[in-house]
């Protein structure tokens, strides 16, 4: 039989872990390498697997503490050939730093170049893109996922951030555009179906009101509506945007096991530099 302080050792351990949740505390299985970020696989309301940032490190990271840093990447270092996956994402990337989580980051043409806004360290690669026409990215609202030099990462329903940026307002260091939006201010997208039998894999990210940012990927194909409901009343994120489905959701997140072997276009990915 385990002594008393073995028991308050383990108590001390399991609260821990559940401070570290991606969601609510009901995880049912879980890893992670950092007390400020977090990966797990879900089996409610539906199997997914979560990343989550503590939004306060990456505003460290802007003031000096470089540990942890939120990138986009999309071409080879010193080229305008697209990185593809992880695997040359990781290959590209400078010696000291690590990859610990990265997803895909938005649509795509055939040429694996990005179909909407793009800013990636202050350079604007792909210009806003506000047209209408068919597709996922244009069931409007759509949004923009963005950060400046400061770390604060906000997601934006696109024509409230085109007067942000035509006023001056903001100045992105990154940048991802992508739709429908999921959330928007704290509803869900007015386009969601609630009776839609349209399920497929799906990957998004979301704002949440605890001070983390969420990257998650369904394990199973889900609706528009229930995607949405799982960053709305789940998750807690007041506004989440759908980043791609089907063949291009990919998810690398070794401390869960998982590395998806996809091509893709921009990624989004948390770097360590603890090294």
């Amino acid at each position: 039989m385990p002594s008393t302080t073995s028991l308050a050792t383990l108590a001390s351990v399991a609260l821990l872990a559940l401070s570290l949740s991606a969601c609510s505390p009901a995880a049912t299985d879980a890893a992670s390498d950092s007390s400020q970020w977090a990966c797990q696989i879900q089996q409610a309301p539906f199997a997914y697997s979560a990343c989550a940032i503590e939004a306060s490190a990456l505003e460290a990271s802007a003031l000096g503490d470089k540990r942890h840093v939120l990138q986009l990447f999309w071409q080879q270092p010193d080229s305008t050939q697209p990185l593809l996956s992880f695997d040359e994402l990781l290959a590209a990337l400078p010696a000291g730093q690590t990859l610990s989580f990265a997803m895909n980051a938005g649509m795509y043409n055939e040429r694996f170049a990005p179909i909407g806004y793009t800013v990636i360290e202050g350079v604007e690669k792909r210009a806003l893109n506000l047209k209408s026409g068919g597709g996922n990215f244009h069931l409007l609202p759509n949004g923009v996922l963005w950060w400046e030099r400061d770390g604060k990462v906000q997601i934006t329903e696109s024509q409230a951030f085109s007067e942000q940026l035509n006023g001056g307002q903001v100045q992105p260091w990154y940048a991802t555009q992508s739709g429908p939006m999921l959330v928007i201010q704290d509803q869900i997208h007015p386009k969601f179906n609630p009776e839609s039998q349209s399920a497929k894999i799906r990957n998004g990210a979301g704002v949440c009101r605890d001070g983390r940012i969420r990257f998650v990927h369904s394990d199973e194909p889900v609706t528009f509506y229930q995607f949405a409901t799982l960053f709305k009343e789940y998750l807690g994120c007041p506004n989440a945007l759908f980043l791609d489905g089907g063949v291009a959701s990919a998810l690398y997140a070794p401390s869960i096991d998982r590395h998806d072997k996809k091509q893709m276009g921009v990624m989004i990915g948390l770097v360590d530099s603890s090294d």
